[in-house]
């Protein structure tokens, strides 16, 4: 059974989330529409206490961590169905990219190359 309730996921505060992303990241945490966890959210609070539950919702988006950047969960963060213009202005600009990375790496090498020399 306890396998069964470890999802081997953390609760994250969502980027994409519309009031802290508390839902949202609880959504993707147990793999949950949004839409369900936020309605379960407003029925709590109508048929409780209203203050206590919005006070836990914004104690939560103090404690839980936001979503780390790189974190991917199965989704590509602004994908859209695309065309084949598309897809080769996403490769051009991907080439760009790694381009510039390639610079920047050998600018520093011979930076430290011209490091050495100096001194010799």
């Amino acid at each position: 059974m306890a396998g069964y309730y470890s999802s081997g996921r953390r609760l994250y505060r969502s980027r994409e989330g519309e009031i802290l992303g508390i839902c949202r990241g609880i959504a993707e945490w147990r793999d949950l529409p949004v839409s369900v966890v936020r309605w379960t959210f407003v029925l709590i609070a109508l048929f409780t206490a209203v203050m206590p539950v919005i006070l836990v919702y914004f104690i939560l988006g103090l404690i839980l961590p936001l979503e780390p950047e790189y974190r991917d969960n199965g989704r590509r963060r602004g994908y859209r169905a695309s065309g084949k213009e598309d897809i080769e202005s996403d490769f051009e600009d991907l080439k760009r990219r790694v381009n510039r990375m390639e610079d920047e790496e050998l600018d520093k090498e011979k930076d430290w190359e011209n490091r050495f020399r100096k001194g010799r």
